[in-house]
């Protein structure tokens, strides 16, 4: 699934021959980020309510970082730096990053594993 969203991410590019979507990706790369540095590589943290300031810290960055991947395309098509379609093919890679991402999440809460 992952492969699918990089794939619709460099199809996005290469359709309409403008690599501006590409800074989308950067914010892909940023999402894990947080989970790595402050919650250990777990993705358990997001879901508990206590913490402090570090985990906190992290919560907000994860947030951030995901809105930037949907704010990026948008800000993008309404500066007319890509097109519609391009805008579109890319909230297509995000919804599948994010499931990839939630299924990930799920994966890792099971004991089975």
């Amino acid at each position: 699934m992952f492969s699918a969203s990089i794939m619709l991410q460099i199809l996005a590019c290469a359709i309409y021959s403008n690599w501006w979507p590409m800074l989308s990706a950067l914010m892909y790369v940023l999402v894990p980020m947080p989970c790595l540095f402050f919650g250990g590589g777990s993705t358990q943290f997001l879901t508990s309510r206590d913490g402090g300031g570090w985990m906190d810290a992290a919560k907000f960055l994860t947030g951030a970082s995901a809105v930037g991947s949907v704010a990026i395309p948008i800000i993008l098509r309404h500066a007319g730096l890509i097109g519609t379609g391009a805008m579109f093919i890319e909230f297509t890679s995000f919804f599948i990053f994010a499931c990839t991402v939630l299924c990930f999440h799920r994966a890792s809460l099971d004991d089975e594993w």
